[in-house]
């Protein structure tokens, strides 16, 4: 059934949901500043997680990444559920799956009603803030404490200078009262112009096997390459802010590199390496130093860690995510069972949506409209000066007569089986499609039942999401589909 949200109830909508929320959690009075930590999230923009050297990346130099994930945790099967910026950090503010808070495309927007990490954390004691990139919609619904200092364009040219004062400011505003700040950084988000692409000559790169190789490819990975590493920079210059204001011993750090990189079989899919995600933490005396842990979660998990964290008892009926928290301090080495990812091509191409679950071991793929051919407008084609465009998709299909291996990955992009099932531990870019194997028939039935049952209970209606009325209807306010969380 359609959930509908009038635009004459929105003010009695947001007074309920926050006084909702006073009465959930106590005040914040019960407790001290030393006892409720800092939290502070600083977010890359559409890096590959498999590109970085603690993942086993070749190619990329990150010695702060590195450095941070020797002083904590990395997390090895960490996700997002929809491979494209908006969604994936909707989900994390959250704590909700895309059909639930409303966020299922690019460039849409969550439930009016939707809440989300300032609301939560507010009845706690702690203020909220957000610096570079937003990118969520409607803004009463992420009530962040504007933060100035990083580039908020993830598509200028070149990035702005960024300038740490004002997180230095935020850190040091009031210090009886704890503090969470999102950094949303632009790189390496295309157009890729930052750093300096002579440290990664294009010949010595060693490419994935989900790229094909050409010399355009190499040339974009290269410039790509670059901008991991001036992120990289960006990240330790925060890391050292965060140091230099004596909080770093009371504040949880949180590191995730958001989805793939707009590179075919990344952005925009249901392949691990579109929403496997780089995850990161960092919590002195709390996590312990240089580990590493098979615990599968997602983005939706991470408000209520931080609630639990913070104190508060996160409700279970209000979020699609579950603490983690047991995780983050060495009491168990298990969380999710199953994650979850969705795929809704509007307004980035014609529709193709998609589905998908992994138990972290397979991955399971539901292609709703196989007949169909995917396009992907930024990858796949040409706009204007083409800045948010790369040439090299054509440089594949000039290539694709006389290398199979290029057919295959043009082929495997552009025309997808109604069902795609992978032994992702032993085949980490899903090139080897498992489908019609009569050995995984078991595998694929269960995955299968699950993502059933998944759908079933976010109200997903499937191919009937991917539409133009669903997507509009979205932005204004007014979703078709899905089922809220309770006490909205």
């Amino acid at each position: 059934m359609p959930f509908l949200v009038r635009p004459c109830s929105l003010q009695l909508i947001l007074f309920l949901s926050l006084a909702g929320l006073t009465l959930l959690w106590s005040a914040p009075s019960s407790r001290g500043a030393e006892d409720r930590p800092n939290f502070l999230i600083i977010l890359a923009d559409d890096c590959t997680y498999r590109d970085l050297p603690v993942y086993g990346g070749e190619n990329a130099k990150t010695p702060n990444l590195d450095r941070l994930a020797s002083q904590g945790m990395t997390f090895e099967r960490a996700y997002v559920s929809e491979a494209m910026c908006q969604p994936c950090r909707a989900e994390l503010y959250t704590g909700q799956f895309p059909l639930r808070n409303g966020c299922a495309w690019n460039h849409s927007a969550s439930r009016p009603s939707a809440t989300s990490l300032p609301q939560h954390l507010a009845p706690l004691g702690y203020r909220t803030g957000i610096a570079g990139k937003v990118h969520v919609k409607p803004e009463e619904a992420f009530p962040f404490e504007p933060v100035a200092g990083f580039d908020p364009n993830c598509v200028r040219d070149p990035t702005q200078p960024h300038d740490l004062a004002p997180a230095r400011d935020f850190f040091a505003k009031d210090s009886e009262q704890p503090f969470c700040l999102v950094i949303a950084l632009v790189d390496p988000h295309v157009p890729w112009v930052m750093g300096d692409p002579s440290a990664y000559p294009p010949k010595k790169i060693k490419l994935p096997p989900n790229i094909a190789d050409t010399p355009v490819t190499r040339e974009a990975f290269s410039r790509y390459l670059a901008e991991i590493t001036y992120m990289d920079g960006q990240v330790g210059e925060i890391l050292e802010t965060l140091e230099a204001s004596g909080q770093a011993s009371n504040t949880l750090v949180l590191f995730s590199s958001e989805q793939g990189a707009q590179f075919p079989g990344c952005k925009w899919t249901n392949w691990d390496t579109g929403l496997h995600t780089a995850l990161l933490a960092r919590w002195p005396g709390k996590i312990a130093e240089g580990v590493r842990t098979d615990a599968m979660v997602q983005y939706a998990d991470v408000l209520p860690t931080l609630l639990e964290a913070a104190g508060g008892d996160p409700v279970p009926e209000r979020y699609d995510g579950s603490s983690f928290l047991a995780v983050l301090t060495g009491q168990t080495q298990k969380h999710r069972v199953y994650v979850y990812g969705v795929h809704n091509n509007l307004p980035e191409g014609p529709a193709y949506p998609i589905r998908t679950v992994s138990d972290g071991t397979y991955r399971y793929i539901r292609n709703l409209s196989p007949d169909e051919i995917y396009i992907e407008k930024h990858l796949m084609g040409w706009k204007g000066t083409g800045k948010l465009n790369n040439p090299y998709w054509a440089t594949w299909i000039a290539n694709s007569w006389d290398d199979s291996h290029t057919y295959d990955l043009v082929k495997r992009y552009t025309h997808r089986p109604a069902e795609e099932l992978y032994h992702t531990a032993a085949d980490p870019y899903e090139l080897n499609n498992l489908s019609s194997n009569a050995d995984a028939s078991e595998i694929r039935a269960r995955l299968s039942a699950e993502l059933d049952r998944w759908l079933e209970s976010q109200g997903d209606p499937g191919a009937a999401q991917d539409t133009n009325e669903a997507l509009q209807a979205a932005r204004d306010g007014q979703h078709l589909y899905g089922i809220p969380a309770v006490a909205e």
